[in-house]
């Protein structure tokens, strides 16, 4: 928590507005489209992407597990996991000194819900409308066949 001298320091206070004016734009769907981008910009990037594949694996790790067996510094790391954290990808909960860091699969369903949705919901109609044309013509053929055999047998 910053002290109370940067909580009134002017630039302090531009940042923070600026943040606030931003997050509170007034154009319809704004605000989550710009949560939504954030997300995407933070999928964008393969070390990330693995952050989120590990915590998924096991979730609630600190820095030091999620940084074992990365080819990159710590820091490097705890940058990628902030990135996480802005986009709330990633919940982070103090345990003692201890930083835990949880997956948070809310965002990426409203991306599935947003923007695979759709998309879903079209091949879904597509094969349902294939499985009746596929049923329609083998009943057809298979009335044809018994017209056939009756036919025959007269």
């Amino acid at each position: 928590m910053p002290g109370l001298r940067a909580l009134i320091h002017p630039k302090f206070v531009k940042v923070r507005a600026k943040e606030a004016f931003c997050e509170l734009d007034m154009q319809p769907f704004s605000c989550i489209l710009k949560t939504m981008s954030d997300v995407f910009a933070a999928l964008a990037d393969e070390t990330r992407r693995a952050l989120l594949d590990r915590l998924f694996i096991r979730n609630g790790q600190n820095l030091t597990d999620l940084h074992s067996g990365m080819t990159m510094s710590r820091q490097a790391v705890a940058k990628h996991l902030h990135i996480l954290e802005t986009a709330n990808l990633v919940s982070v909960h103090r345990q003692g000194r201890e930083k835990l860091h949880y997956l948070n699969p809310v965002p990426l369903g409203d991306i599935v819900h947003r923007w695979i949705g759709k998309f879903e919901d079209a091949r879904i109609e597509a094969l349902s409308d294939f499985k009746q044309q596929v049923e329609d013509a083998s009943r057809s053929s298979s009335h044809n066949k018994r017209e056939e055999k009756r036919r025959a047998s007269q």
